[in-house]
């Protein structure tokens, strides 16, 4: 089968018209994982000389990702120097993440037991990251790193997302977190919660459209919390299924009742019991 010529020349248009010129995901990939094990993962050289190389070997590949973008030197650089300036700051609120988890999950045995295997830790380690380069208002490269998190772990958390200390996500499969969301200290948040915007209006996109959370919340799965306006007060808990589109009062219970009845089968009419 032969590509008409006329869909050829489309493509070679808009990739001559991209503004951001070519950008490498694999290398991009690469980088966040590799940033990760030394950050958290034991390695066949621990020394403090490896370590040392490591970080220049990083350094040297976000400069590459950046320099992709900006095709500036100066200006990659200066990218450069401050995300590694905040690492530090950053390390330091990773580990108390890992902290709260092995605090409040049963199932967690060791802090190494969750950096080897907990989805929603790398989740967060990935938010914090392209949180950081988001601020430093870095484009594009926040966004193809929050959505490598997004595609390993389904949890997608935007990079925009202003997410305080000691964060816990159980599970955390199908959670969104949309981009001006606020969520204060000690957070819990288990799978499937959305944090999202009541209107998805284009017009809208420089508007806060997405909840506050105070601290101390716990927001258990399938709880759906939207709009710009919308804050649940510190120490609330969210039940399960919940939909909510306004204030929620510091220290509530909210909760959706449904009724469950269990009676003997034996009793079903027969056109009931059957096997599809």
């Amino acid at each position: 089968m032969t590509i008409s010529n006329h869909l050829i020349q489309k493509i070679h248009h808009t990739k001559e018209n991209n503004i951001h010129g070519f950008f490498d995901k694999i290398k991009t990939k690469k980088w966040v994982k590799e940033l990760y094990e030394v950050l958290f993962l034991p390695q066949n050289d621990n020394t403090e000389e490896q370590l040392e190389k490591d970080f220049e070997t990083l350094q040297k590949t976000l400069s590459e990702l950046i320099n992709t973008i900006t095709a500036d030197k100066e200006d990659t650089q200066s990218h450069v120097n401050r995300f590694f300036e905040a690492l530090p700051g950053l390390y330091d609120q990773l580990v108390l993440d890992a902290k709260s988890i092995l605090e409040f999950d049963p199932a967690a045995d060791s802090l190494d037991e969750v950096y080897l295997a907990y989805p929603g830790f790398f989740a967060t380690y990935v938010y914090r990251i392209s949180h950081q380069l988001w601020n430093q208002e870095v484009k594009i490269l926040p966004r193809v790193i929050s959505e490598y998190a997004h595609s390993k772990t389904g949890i997608d958390i935007h990079p925009g997302a202003v997410i305080g200390e000691s964060f816990f996500i159980d599970h955390g499969t199908g959670i969104v977190i949309g981009e001006t969301t606020i969520i204060g200290n000690h957070v819990k948040i288990y799978q499937g919660v959305t944090l999202g915007a009541l209107n998805v209006s284009k017009e809208k996109a420089n508007q806060k459209r997405h909840p506050n959370i105070e601290d101390d919340v716990i927001i258990y799965s399938g709880a759906t919390i939207l709009g710009g306006n919308t804050t649940i007060g510190r120490e609330s808990i969210i039940g399960g299924n919940v939909w909510i589109t306004q204030d929620v009062p510091a220290q509530s219970l909210v909760f959706h009742k449904s009724e469950i009845k269990i009676k003997d089968n034996s009793s079903l009419p027969e056109s009931l019991n059957f096997v599809i």
